[in-house]
């Protein structure tokens, strides 16, 4: 391989590493030889699970943490320090949107709880906003390191339904842009923020907007479909090589950038 596409022997901090997404960037980051930290609120999925399959992989270590706590963030930081003395890597992955703050076609958004806007915008930014505070730190102590946001293509056009987690991931872009800069010009060129913005994955929490009980397509995911020129879902593990590239020498001059990784829908008018 390529030395300069190389993240061997890096320290990754990967939030929300026992969901799908954080699940399978822990999975390809450890094989790629990074010493991956895995962190989560469910700790006994971690323990059970998680860091057992990743240590058959590579290196990795379990650390509780909480992305809307900056107590616990802090102690998670802690424990990274002392077990590697740096951090390489934050991949902002815990995140999600809440049946809750949907607004189904039945439903008005005038209705909506606004426990539960606040409780989708706060996972979906703050998420990623304390945890890059408190790694970002570290960073600047270091004068170097990535952080990957998740961004969405809810952040380039409203999307229907999905009003709380749209305007948090419209957050997490121009949090991305911001910080980016902030953190070149106060810390140099050696920290870079970048962001990914997935297409349409089906994962457990859109599965009943996109497939109906008998594995069919909704009329919802028709229409993501008609608007996405490769045709198709994408697969988890196509995410990977991006979030890579973002974290390598390779991407020694990106910063600042939300890199769409969705079969062209983010380019295509529909016509």
């Amino acid at each position: 391989m390529n030395e300069s596409f190389s993240i061997a022997g890096k320290v990754a901090v990967i939030t929300g590493a026992a969901g799908t997404l954080g699940g399978s960037l822990a999975r390809h980051f450890a094989g790629q030889g990074a010493k991956v930290v895995a962190v989560d609120l469910r700790a006994d999925k971690l323990e059970s699970t998680v860091v057992p399959e990743l240590k058959k992989i590579g290196e990795a270590v379990g650390c509780y943490g909480n992305v809307l706590d900056p107590d616990s963030l802090k102690h998670t930081v802690d424990e990274v320090m002392q077990l590697y003395g740096r951090i390489d890597i934050l991949l902002n992955i815990a995140g999600g949107n809440r049946p809750g703050a949907t607004v189904n076609p039945e439903q008005n958004f005038f209705d909506m709880p606004p426990e539960e806007w606040e409780n989708v915008t706060r996972l979906n930014l703050d998420g990623s906003v304390f945890p890059s505070m408190a790694v970002g730190r570290v960073m600047a102590g270091q004068h170097s390191g990535c952080i990957v946001n998740i961004s969405s293509m809810a952040a380039y056009a409203a999307l229907t339904r999905v009003c709380g987690y749209s305007v948090a991931k419209a957050g997490i872009s121009n949090f991305t842009q911001w910080l980016a800069v902030e953190m070149a010009q106060k810390y140099g060129e050696g920290i870079r923020v970048n962001a990914i913005a997935p297409g349409f994955f089906i994962g457990e929490q859109n599965r009943a907007l996109l497939l109906n009980p008998d594995g069919s397509l909704t009329g919802r995911s028709e229409k993501v479909l008609a608007k996405t020129p490769m045709g198709r879902f994408g697969h988890i593990d196509e995410l990977n090589g991006a979030a890579q590239f973002l974290c390598s020498q390779a991407a020694a001059f990106v910063t600042g950038v939300v890199l769409p990784v969705d079969g062209g829908f983010s380019a295509f008018s529909g016509v």
